[in-house]
């Protein structure tokens, strides 16, 4: 009896396991568009930071972001499940969705900041700024602990949104499945996502010592070096203008998918263009995404005004 016993379990196991390998599956497809933004952005937050640092910053915001993950993936099935028990009394009051269009917005205006940050200031001020950051690098007198702290904190806050969403995003695969499956597939989904994202981050952070550790080698590899540590300026300039670009996707892809109206217009039009449909969809996120945050931004600065309180621009 206790072998029979012992091999239910086990095949219950398998059974479980299997199941989650599959809504494993379907999740991560679904929110395979959002981990693209989810290491663009983070692999643009934690650049500039001095060499020997590079690391040390990239772990401390992949152990932020499992700790965002602890919070959400419980917080996700609670409200789920809240929202499930106020529509089984009568009560269909939405939670997540207002919950995915504050944080969209939120991700809009962070776009929009650093937009305004970028073109409202004189290159003369920027300039300076740059000169002043050099001469701390340069300076061992100076802790670039605390100055890495901030960047560390908003590479933290901009995970906390786009793992909101994949983990809602997911919950919508697996909100059919039972409970343990749910739990399960989030889980792997969320330490799944948490290293590929930071391991891959790691990785582009440090290409240029990839290259200069291979340009001292002879032949096609010094070659291949060279080439990497040439190519690397180019890709941070790109990652920082993807990382920009994925806030105003994202957020705005948000708020367009929550508001029906919006979002039955989009596709109307973009189902007349097709095949260039997608190109319509991410068109219209884009717009919406840069005039919410404009909003959002406009809001935020009144209000520091009204506190006598100078915005950080």
């Amino acid at each position: 009896m206790a072998g029979a016993s012992l091999f239910a379990l086990l095949d219950d196991i398998a059974a479980l396991l299997d199941d989650v390998s599959i809504l494993t599956k379907v999740a991560a497809k679904k929110t395979a568009g959002v981990l693209g933004d989810d290491l663009a952005l983070n692999a643009q937050q934690v650049t500039g930071v001095n060499a020997n640092r590079e690391l040390p910053v990239v772990w401390a915001v992949a152990k932020g972001s499992l700790v965002n993950k602890a919070i959400l993936v419980p917080a996700a099935l609670a409200i789920s499940a809240l929202e499930a028990w106020l529509k089984g009394k009568g009560y269909p009051i939405p939670i997540v969705v207002p919950l995915m269009m504050i944080g969209g917005a939120f991700l809009c205006y962070e776009g929009v900041e650093k937009l305004a940050h970028r073109f409202l200031h004189s290159p003369e001020e920027d300039e300076q700024q740059k000169a002043a950051r050099l001469k701390a690098l340069a300076d061992e007198k100076v802790d670039m602990v605390a100055w890495e702290k901030d960047k560390v904190k908003g590479a933290i806050r901009t995970d906390f949104i786009l793992s909101a969403e994949i983990i809602v995003l997911s919950l919508g695969v697996v909100s059919a499945a039972p409970f343990l499956n749910q739990v399960t597939a989030l889980v792997v989904i969320a330490l799944g996502m948490t290293v590929f994202v930071y391991g891959l981050v790691a990785g582009i952070v440090k290409l240029d010592d990839v290259g200069l550790y291979l340009s001292k080698k002879g032949g096609a590899m010094a070659a291949f070096g060279r080439g990497l540590v040439a190519s690397a300026p180019w890709l941070m300039k790109f990652l920082s203008v993807a990382g920009t670009l994925a806030m105003f996707l994202v957020g705005g892809g948000i708020l367009v998918h929550n508001v029906p109206a919006v979002h039955h217009f989009v596709l109307g039009i973009a189902g007349k263009v097709a095949p260039w449909g997608w190109l319509v969809e991410a068109g219209a996120n884009l717009v919406v995404g840069v005039v919410a945050g404009a909003i959002v931004l406009a809001a935020v600065t009144a209000f520091q005004k009204m506190r006598g309180k100078t915005p950080a621009h």
